[in-house]
């Protein structure tokens, strides 16, 4: 048939878009599904491994499992690191006790938190600087760090500053939580002498939260457990929010962490009143309180403590958490919540 007007049939057709050869501008790239693929595969078993990590890592094995732990040896129902203080929590139940250590001037280990002695005694100079037999008797009554307004005072004539060789000498089975105060090559080497000394290398976990302290001790003694340093948490937070924590080693046996929202207690005298930090505090609290960080670390044999915990709030929080144990100041108070609660008590010795 002849076409009248001229015009070829085609361009009365309506136009249709026809995909290139490639095909680039209706499907992802080759490149871009490789990488998707990676990221896939990356996420997937970064998901797989945090919840069995023991096909990658072997499970660290501890003579012991704490639930009750006594910090300073309870600094909230006597004065706090006294032997008046480590045998009262022990006849509450504890079973751990937490202390401090400094090097006093003629080379005894000392348990105090301090190493100034004005909070404690009331007198100006270190610990560092006095002999042992010289240091004064703490005051009779001492704030509570981590309370609610409230203050310790000594039960009996007991106010003197033990050595650490006392407190193993009259606790032989109970474990012990040793913070080094300072960075002292002297002290890391006498702590670690005085644990072999009472064959308790496995009954003692120590470090300090200066990262430089706790890698002396690791370099000294390898065979003492260890917590972690706050720059060492601080990267395993980041390892576990990027997904790498599930393929990476871990040194440290005990992961002992503050609970960030106990700053956000306005009952309490430590309580932080500035909003723009108790925004960062109440934003680390939910990146830190997290089940699954916890339980991760748990399956790898890794003991988790939080700590300072002096409210049954806390307590309950902590233990719904998966926390293996809870440090208070209170320990009459923590054992009494844990005999209501026994599903939330472990033994002390597996």
């Amino acid at each position: 048939m002849v076409n009248v007007t001229g015009t070829s049939p085609s361009s009365l057709l309506p136009d249709i878009p026809v995909p290139s050869a490639s095909y680039g501008s209706w499907f992802p790239s080759h490149k871009g599904m490789i990488i998707l693929g990676i990221l896939t595969g990356y996420i997937a078993s970064s998901i797989f491994f945090l919840k069995f990590p023991t096909l990658i890592h072997r499970k660290k094995k501890q003579a012991f499992k704490c639930t009750h732990i006594s910090h300073r040896g309870g600094a909230g129902e006597n004065l706090e690191n006294t032997m008046t203080a480590f045998r009262h929590a022990r006849s509450q139940g504890t079973e751990m006790l937490e202390l401090d250590v400094h090097l006093s001037l003629d080379g005894e280990v000392v348990v105090a938190h301090d190493g100034v002695l004005t909070r404690t005694a009331g007198h100006a100079g270190r610990i560092a600087e006095t002999n042992f037999a010289d240091l004064p008797e703490m005051l009779e009554s001492l704030s509570v760090c981590f309370g609610n307004v409230n203050t310790a005072r000594a039960s009996n004539a007991d106010r003197r500053m033990p050595l650490l060789r006392e407190v193993f000498a009259e606790f032989p089975t109970l474990p012990i939580n040793v913070d080094l105060k300072e960075n002292s090559d002297v002290l890391v080497r006498k702590t670690s002498e005085l644990i072999k000394e009472f064959r308790r290398e496995h009954l003692t976990v120590w470090g300090n939260a200066r990262d430089a302290v706790a890698q002396k001790c690791r370099r000294e003694n390898p065979n003492i457990p260890m917590f972690f340093s706050i720059r060492r948490a601080l990267v395993t937070l980041l390892l576990f929010w990027t997904g790498l924590l599930p393929f990476l080693p871990i040194k440290e046996e005990f992961f002992e962490i503050c609970m960030p929202s106990i700053f956000l207690n306005t009952s309490t005298s430590f309580a932080v009143a500035k909003r723009s930090t108790r925004l960062t505090i109440w934003i680390f609290d939910k990146l830190m309180m997290r089940k699954t960080l916890i339980d991760h670390l748990k399956k790898r044999g890794i003991q988790v403590y939080i700590w300072v915990l002096n409210d049954e709030a806390d307590f309950t929080r902590a233990f719904e958490l998966g926390a293996t144990g809870v440090m208070t100041d209170f320990p009459t108070l923590l054992s009494n919540y844990l005999k209501e609660r026994p599903h939330y008590f472990l033994p002390t010795h597996l």
